[in-house]
């Protein structure tokens, strides 16, 4: 077995690489090859997804009844043929071909032009192990030594996007990405792990691309040629490679495969599509109902108001503070009467108390929730009330405990929860201690996981165990805490559709959460990698996501402000957020001329929530990105490539932010086709460069030709309804809006409807046609305005019915 000394974090030991095939077996699903003692699997999922596996044992591990992939027996059989001969072993689906060489071992794939990708280099696949350890047993994840890796090529003019959660610009070409969750408070553009743990990426080149899905839940690494250019490379402290190749030729098929694979998202209440107002704290009920009363007098619209950590009874989770929130129920009914909503903050960390009548750590202690260390005390940690102790989330009887407990919120009328600290973030001191504590995690050692209750109705001999280390389920913390949100708040509000936010996750959160991108800061870097951050997670299958409108630490200046709350209006979470110490951050508080900023940029949101609406609609059931950057409908420009401030919302919106202060003119860059200026009308020919003028008052704004944008009325909350418009830009488009109740779930039996527009030019006129509605969703009686602008503008009662209309 060949050997081989690379580069690993705390060791030097040997890689072994895999041996030569020996014998192949193949089945309906793919081929097993014989390494040596490993072995290697090539599953056929799909014509453009292939699942990959390699055990240096020979033994796989059991599925895990956390694994966030669809099992692989879910898919429907798809063709594809073998072809052996002595030097490779080929399987050919309709999209692609794999090519197995035998000797040595190394996997290689090829779209049908013949262009290679996901090519295993150098070492192909190798390992190494722990010095007390054996093949049988290979790998303990998250100590020294263990791990196994792959090596591939990077093609030339290759990029590189994804990721998940990461800091800097949109490629991530030559650059390490750990995937280890952590509290990243202070990160900046150097920053390596975050709070979310996302093993994907998307390679792209002109005509081609494809992503990578790395299943491990251990520590894994990419390293994009950082170490060695032309070469990247995952490794895992796992005990085994498995990971899928998915195949577009675009982004867009690709993350279509992708969320199949992880899930989507579920459609999410329409007022969790408004403007959200938070603060570390809004530390009272009077001061909630100041803070409405601002927003209605001045004309502001916003749907949802957060209490951060303050309105607990000292901290301790599922209470209300007596003294300060006397009366919740009566205050959340008088906000849900002027159209807010509220969303609570939960942390992990539940006070230890044990002769403090606390009913979370009485019942958690009696039926043994909590972490435990491996000699059987439970872990502690230091957190908000202090001395605290943290459930066990990958065990499926916990998680409805504590969904159970969401009915102290739900009860007086929260509608949405919001996880924080949940990776978990826990320090070795008091947080009042005046020494600042260290960060601390769970041992890797402690175990997770126990009996699945849904195996066994008892612990008799048919029982099922399913216990691991933490050092296996780490990056699972933060995306179980909001599977045990989610599936709680579903169960306390079963006719209601609920907002669940969380900080910490792993891949598939998608299906149970949004995502902020934690404490980030008022800085104008903060403003500007908020875009590439937040177009790295959509093209991560993530498609909720925002960030701190402001900064959440320090102050932002009113020129910052006004600039940042510009750019959130695309943002598919628009929440502002500030922190104790820093002034507040309200859209009022910088003056006259900020404020009626704000108002105008918010209006404009309200005004565009049936397209965002639509595009939430889409990335539920497609996967697509609502925040997205040019790289994913132009993927064969090469100037969108390294393109990080300038985004699209949608296929139809662009915009073109300003980052910096002072700053009033910009360069845009406008790809193939025609393009319209949203303010002026202004027409453009792509591709090209402009410079764009854009005082305090305007962000560059731009609609594509045939650009058909749906539209409501400005109001206060979602709940105030008017009149449709369609505004639709000269040109060739089409565009189908998606509307249902945007509250219930009445959606998933029929209750929706969907209708298609059209724009097309016929010299000299335009027609727009307007297909009849399809679903069984009525909307409220209204007026249809479609104005194709700079022609003219015509309007009609909406009664579903199929209609054409002439201009010109």
């Amino acid at each position: 077995m060949a050997q081989y000394f690379g580069k690993l974090p705390s060791t030097n030991q040997a890689w072994s690489t895999i041996a030569a095939v020996e014998s192949i077996e193949s089945d309906e699903r793919g081929v097993w090859c014989k390494c040596g003692e490993a072995r290697l699997g090539i599953k056929v999922l799909a014509p453009n997804l292939i699942h990959v596996q390699m055990s240096p044992s020979g033994e796989f591990m059991p599925r895990r009844s956390w694994a966030v992939t669809l099992d692989d027996e879910e898919w429907q059989y798809v063709p594809f043929q073998v072809k052996k001969n002595d030097e490779k072993v080929e399987i050919e689906t309709e999209q692609l071909r794999v090519c197995i060489e035998r000797n040595p071992c190394r996997v290689a794939c090829f779209d049908k032009q013949g262009r290679p990708f996901a090519q295993d280099l150098d070492m192909g696949m190798a390992w190494r192990m722990n010095k007390s350890s054996s093949l049988s047993s290979p790998l303990v994840g998250g100590t020294e030594g263990g791990a196994v890796a792959a090596w591939k090529r990077i093609e030339a003019n290759e990029h590189f996007y994804g990721f998940g959660e990461r800091t800097g610009l949109l490629d991530k070409l030559s650059e390490v990405k750990t995937n280890w969750t952590i509290d990243s408070l202070d990160y900046g553009s150097l920053t390596d792990e975050m709070y979310q743990a996302i093993p994907f990426f998307i390679a792209l080149r002109p005509q081609l691309a494809y992503g990578i899905f790395f299943n491990s839940t251990f520590w894994s690494q990419f390293d994009i040629g950082a170490e060695k250019p032309g070469v990247w490379r995952m490794e895992t402290r796992g005990k085994e490679l498995d990971y899928y190749i998915i195949y577009g030729p675009e982004p867009r098929q690709i993350l279509s495969t992708y969320t199949q694979l992880t899930g989507r998202m579920p459609l999410p209440p329409k007022w969790a599509l408004g403007y959200h107002q938070c603060r570390w704290s809004y530390e009272s009920e009077a001061v909630v109902r100041e803070l409405a009363q601002e927003f209605r007098q001045r004309r502001i619209p916003c749907d949802v108001i957060h209490l951060d950590i303050d309105y607990m009874r000292g901290y301790r989770v599922f209470t209300w503070s007596p003294k300060r929130f006397e009366n919740p129920a009566k205050l959340i009914g008088d906000l849900t009467q002027d159209g807010f909503r509220v969303v609570t903050i939960i942390d992990p960390g539940v006070k230890y108390e044990p002769e403090g009548d606390y009913h979370v750590f009485d019942q958690g202690l009696k039926g043994d929730y909590f972490v435990r260390k491996s000699d059987g005390r439970i872990f502690h940690g230091y957190v908000w009330p202090d001395k605290s102790v943290f459930p066990d989330f990958m065990r499926a009887l916990v998680r409805q405990w504590w969904g159970d407990l969401h009915a102290s919120l739900t009860d007086v009328g929260v509608a949405g929860i919001w996880n924080d600290m949940n990776e978990p973030a826990i320090s070795d001191r008091p947080f009042s201690d005046t020494n600042e504590g260290a960060k601390i995690y769970f041992p890797l050692d402690a175990p997770q996981g126990g009996l699945l209750e849904q195996v066994s109705k008892g612990a008799g001999e048919n029982a099922v165990f399913e216990v691991t280390t933490h050092a296996e389920v780490h990056n699972l913390y933060g995306l179980m805490m909001a599977k045990a949100s989610y599936e709680g708040m579903l169960r306390q509000r079963p006719g209601e559709r609920s907002f669940i936010l969380t900080r910490s996750g792993f891949a598939g959160v998608q299906r149970y959460s949004s995502v902020w991108m934690g404490d980030n800061q008022s800085l104008w870097d903060h403003l500007e990698m908020s875009l590439p951050m937040l177009c790295n997670m959509g093209l991560s299958g993530v498609a909720f996501v925002g960030c701190d409108v402001g900064g959440f630490a320090g102050n932002a200046t009113a020129e910052m402000f006004a600039r940042w709350m510009q750019q959130a209006i695309l943002y598919p979470l628009m929440r502002g957020h500030s922190a104790m110490t820093t002034a507040r951050h309200e859209p009022w508080v910088f003056g006259e001329q900020v404020e009626n900023i704000c108002r105008e940029y918010i209006n404009l949101r309200y005004q565009l929530l049936p397209y965002i609406y639509t595009l939430f609609w889409q990335a539920a059931t497609t996967g697509a990105p609502i925040l997205r950057p040019l790289v994913y409908d132009y993927p064969n420009d090469s100037t969108t490539y390294t393109l990080s401030d300038q985004v699209l919302l949608g296929s139809s919106i662009m915009a073109a932010p300003i980052l910096r202060p002072g700053i009033e003119y910009r360069a845009v860059y406008l790809p193939e086709g025609t393009w319209y200026d949203w303010w002026s009308g202004e027409l453009y020919q792509g591709p090209t460069h402009i410079l764009a003028h854009a005082p305090l008052e305007r962000m560059p704004l731009y609609v594509r030709g045939g650009g058909i944008i749906p539209m409501g009325p400005i109001v206060q909350s979602v709940n105030q309804r008017g009149d449709l418009t369609l505004r639709i830009w000269p040109g060739t488009g089409e565009f189908t809006l998606y509307e249902d109740d945007g509250n219930s779930f009445e959606y998933r039996t029929g209750a929706w409807a969907t209708t298609t527009y059209r724009v097309r030019p016929e010299a000299p006129q335009f027609i727009v046609e307007i297909e009849a509605r399809s679903g069984q969703f009525s909307p409220h009686a209204r007026e249809v305005i479609v104005e194709l602008v700079g022609v003219g503008e015509q309007r009609f009662t909406d009664d579903g019915t199929a209609q054409n209309l002439v201009f010109g």
